[in-house]
């Protein structure tokens, strides 16, 4: 199935990328770069058929009606087939989905991915959860950790006890978190799974005590049915799984039975094994194409796609560069529609960025990745453990974002 990316078409270095990626040399790489007018798609896995009616298109454009459609820019059909790049106007982009629609079935599987990828980047509706309303698009919502483990990479197991999983539970959402994410086994690098019994008697409680004393919405971080299934019934609104719903085919019936929402990640092996040696032709195609699966698991099974949450999961199978330059994309991720949350706070990466911290002294690394992915990449939720700390710094990424958007700070 093809799909498109979203070029955000005033950084000409998100350009460059995409050429590169297309096999262009760099003379046509400058030329186009002067050229090139409002929207660009980057178009990827295309078969023959989609392929060629592109092409046909682009045939046309040479005759009087050049104005009809968008130019169409192949890939270097040997190192990249099925590749190539979209640019025009909206009313360019309106007749070529009228004409993919018209021409055969085949065609509106492209139709279809072109015209997410055109709305990708819009404000993708509101969920409710709880009684609350998350307005996508409107700000940064943060969502806090409560770690109920004892071998948490984060904080070293200080809230395994319920009570003091409760405690801070509520300590975290009276700072101004937006949600809670309780989890009650470790997904650290190299740790071990629990098994269902276990994790429900670590977790029940705490969701038991905080349902009672705050009226935050709660997340559940497991992969097992069984555990979605009683923390469900004790008042979590949303399920937190890190293999996008691979790990167990029941969990997504569960979850849509239930009415709850879901959050589903990207991971490459298991976290017993996920950082060994992960590797990667593309990470951002090949992050996306899990995530586009999960989803169709997750609508299969009935959940319906407003309750749908999407994460790359930076760390989870990922060198530094792998985390980096996925952040560096994050917006590209916006293709599918769905809110994106984020998480990086305290994580390995920034401690290999700063020169070996421990978990306990990457504040600041945090702060600085959570303030880049809301003012530059569009995290529509950020998972932190310092929350105070964290809404601050999203108050300014925000103001940024919002002013680059409303054309604010070139005195518009």
């Amino acid at each position: 199935m093809p799909r498109a990316r979203p070029i955000v078409a005033d950084r000409p270095e998100d350009l460059l990328l995409a050429f590169r990626r297309l096999g262009l040399p760099p003379s046509a790489r400058e030329y186009l770069l002067e050229k090139l007018p409002h929207a660009q798609l980057l178009l990827t896995g295309l078969a023959k058929e989609e392929g060629h009616f592109l092409q046909s298109l682009h045939a046309t454009a040479t005759a009087p009606g050049l104005e009809e459609y968008p130019a169409w820019i192949p890939g270097d059909a040997k190192a990249r087939p099925g590749t190539g790049l979209l640019t025009g106007r909206k009313e360019q982009f309106d007749r070529l989905l009228a004409t993919a629609r018209l021409e055969s079935p085949p065609l509106t599987a492209l139709a279809a991915t072109v015209e997410r990828a055109l709305e990708a980047g819009k404000a993708s509706g509101a969920l409710e959860l709880g009684g609350r309303t998350f307005a996508w698009g409107t700000r940064t919502y943060v969502m806090g950790v409560v770690n109920v483990t004892p071998d948490s990479f984060s904080d070293g197991g200080r809230f395994f006890d319920a009570e003091a999983a409760i405690a801070h539970g509520v300590a975290l959402a009276e700072a101004g978190a937006d949600l809670l994410d309780v989890g009650g086994e470790s997904t650290r690098p190299g740790s071990q799974p629990v098994d269902a019994e276990e994790e429900v008697a670590r977790v029940l409680p705490v969701i038991q005590g905080l349902r009672a004393r705050t009226s935050v919405p709660l997340s559940v971080d497991t992969t097992k049915a069984a555990v979605a299934r009683e923390v469900l019934k004790a008042g979590a609104h949303l399920i937190n799984d890190i293999t996008g719903f691979r790990s167990d085919p029941d969990l997504p019936r569960v979850v849509a039975e239930a009415g709850a929402a879901c959050c589903l990640m990207h991971i490459q092996g298991t976290p017993a094994t996920m950082q060994q040696s992960p590797r990667y032709d593309d990470v951002v195609d090949e992050v996306l194409a899990f995530l586009e699966d999960a989803l169709a698991r997750a609508e299969a099974a009935g959940v319906p796609r407003g309750r749908i949450l999407l994460d790359p999961g930076i760390g989870f199978g990922k060198t530094v560069d792998h985390n980096l330059f996925l952040l560096r994309r994050l917006g590209e991720l916006r293709v599918l529609g769905l809110p994106l949350l984020v998480g990086t706070s305290r994580k390995g990466f920034l401690g290999k960025l700063t020169g070996g911290k421990p978990a306990t002294e990457r504040l600041a690394a945090t702060l600085g990745s959570v303030a880049a992915m809301a003012a530059l990449g569009g995290a529509d939720v950020v998972r932190v453990h310092d929350v105070v700390e964290a809404r601050d710094a999203l108050v300014v990424a925000d103001a940024i974002r919002q002013g680059m958007e409303g054309g604010l700070l070139y005195g518009r």
